[in-house]
Formats: C-alpha cells, structure tokens, sequence
C-alpha cells in the first residue's frame, strides 16, 4: 500500500511508521521536522498541516491507500486535512482518544457512549482536550469522502515514549532504594502498547475496513504489582516498593497521575479510569502483548537512546514532567514510616 502519515516521528507516529515499513508498505511521512528524525526508509515531505499551501502542494497529483493522522487535535485543522485528503485517499484513520468520551474516566464506557460536545469546526480557542479529539472525531466523519478509522486508545505505552509514564516508573525503579508504590501491588491497569496499536491499525488497514474501537488490553490484564516488578526485573534493581493507600497519600498532596504515573486513586473521579470495553476491538483481531514486553523493549530503548540516568524529552508542553521530587518522595516516605510506629 501506499501509505501517509501526518507526523510519523516519534512514539505512536514512529510505531506505524516502522511496522507499515516492516510489511513492505511504501511510506511517506508529512512533518514539521522538529519533533525527531524520520524513520530510514520512508519518503518525507516537510511542511505543517495548518498551512493550506503545504497541505495543497502534497496532495497536489498524489493519492494514497491510507492516511493516517496520529496528533490531529484541533478539530478545524483536521477537518481542513480531511477535505484536502477526500478523492486523494482511500482511508483515513485518526487517532483519538478516550478521554473523547464524556463520562471518562467516571463510569465505563464503550464505542456507544457519547462523545463530548465540540463541533467539527471548533478552532483552537473553542474547548479542551477533551473536547477538541471529540470534535476531530466529527470532522473526519463529516468530511473525509471515504473509509473512516478511527481509534480511541486508553494508556499507551512502549518504546519512544514521549509521554513519560513508563519511563519515570523505570528510571525511578533503577535508582534502587525505597519508592512509594500507590494503592496496593494487585490494583488492576488496562494498557496498551503503540506497536498493538499500529499492527490493529494497519491489518484494518489492509483490508478496507473502517469503524470506530476503543482500543487497550483487557481490564486488569496487568497490575500495578506486576508492572513494578517487571521494571525491577528489567533494569536490574533491588528497589523497594512501599505501597502506601490512597487516603494517605491525598494527605501528603501526592498528585494522582502526574506525580505517581497511573495512579487512580479509588475516588469517584477515577473510577472507570481503567474499566475501557475493548471486547469489540479484540473481537475485530487487537492482540495486546504481555506487559514484561513492552516493560522490556522500553528499557532497551532508553538504554540505546542514552536516556537510562536521565528523563527522555516529552511532549507536555508547560505540564509538569511526570514524577514525584525526589525530596518530596523522601518526605512522605518518612510519614509513613512514623504513622506506622
């Protein structure tokens, strides 16, 4: 196939770029040139996807099988590649996102729960996140002329990571020593890691096939014990976990999420965070690989990079790099050591 994708440079991008190549696909990647190097192989074209020039001189006597839009997040700049794209390609699979979803994280949720409110043509002052991949989603539905896929990822996780999640829990984990650990070790995560998301995307791919799937590995496929363990595992370490509850660690003003990636805290906020129905995507063929592997192959990539004393660049912008102060870590660990003499 002939294949386009909008980015293609780092994380998810870079994951379909590299199995899309890996099958035998002819790859061309449409970027800015400023997030990563593109993948060898591939045929770049730079420009920005906001610039109604750039967009026109790329499809100017060119079609594709597919395109693929990994970052679109503002609904009027994805409509305006959805029109441009319409007649030009047989496919365009969007990546969007749960947190689309309107009771997310609150109750569980599945491909008939209803999106939040964004029209198709919101610009970027117009709504949140949240808001914004809801919108994005219409915009492709409305109009782009032809097969539609579009996918709603829980947590994903993997090699070129440039969120932050797994790679704080690794670096943290190969520090040694004590480390808070939140909840308890048997507290169900749903995961996924980006290169189930390309295969999924590209066996939809290949055979024509649209729709829309919530996708992430079974609820409670893995654990918050398992998890840490597999890090220890992975790096080498004897470190610690000490598992601390919720309540104690709201008391100290530990942040969910953020501080302690992937904790949900047994609150009302959180409460389906990892309950995602995505029986109708592993019906459809999503297989999801053990959690030791994606655990394994993400240290061996910041390892490779020279991102194993040191926290990888991220794309958060001006939110806060994942992970607790280790000054801070220190402080709540000697709470809870006195509150249990």
């Amino acid at each position: 196939m002939q294949i386009l994708v909008i980015g293609g440079t780092a994380f998810l991008g870079r994951a379909i770029v590299e199995e899309a190549l890996r099958r035998g696909h002819e790859v061309t990647t449409f970027n800015r040139g400023r997030s990563a190097a593109d993948v060898p192989g591939v045929e770049t074209v730079r420009g920005d996807r906001e610039v109604r020039a750039d967009l026109e001189r790329l499809v100017d006597g060119r079609t594709w099988d597919v395109v693929v839009d990994v970052f679109g997040l503002v609904p009027r700049v994805v409509a305006e590649s959805a029109r441009a794209f319409s007649g030009k390609a047989g496919m365009y699979a969007y990546i969007s996102s749960v947190s689309a979803i309107r009771d997310f994280p609150v109750k569980p949720v599945d491909e008939n729960s209803p999106l939040h409110e964004c029209s198709p043509d919101a610009g970027p002052d117009e709504g949140n996140y949240e808001q914004f991949k809801a919108g994005s989603e219409r915009a492709v539905e409305r109009y782009f002329d032809g097969e539609k896929l579009i996918l709603a990822p829980g947590v994903i996780l993997g090699p070129y990571e440039n969120v932050g999640r797994l790679p704080t829990w690794l670096q943290r984990v190969r520090r040694g020593g004590r480390f808070v650990a939140p909840g308890h070790p048997d507290r169900p995560l749903q995961l996924i890691d980006a290169r189930d998301i390309a295969i999924f995307l590209l066996d939809r791919a290949e055979r024509g096939a649209g729709d829309r799937f919530i996708v992430g590995s079974r609820p409670g496929a893995t654990t918050f014990g398992e998890l840490l363990a597999e890090c220890a595992r992975a790096t080498g370490s004897d470190a610690e976990p000490v598992w601390m509850d919720d309540a104690f660690l709201l008391e100290q003003q530990v942040g969910p999420w953020n501080e302690l990636p992937l904790w949900a805290p047994e609150h009302p906020a959180f409460a389906a965070a990892f309950q995602l129905s995505t029986e109708k995507a592993h019906a459809a063929g999503l297989r999801c690989r053990p959690i030791a592997e994606t655990v394994r192959d993400t240290w061996a990539w910041l390892s490779e990079v020279g991102f194993a004393h040191e926290p990888p660049p991220t794309n958060r912008g001006k939110v806060p790099r994942p992970g607790i102060d280790p000054g801070k870590e220190a402080r709540v660990l000697a709470a809870w050591d006195a509150r249990a003499r």
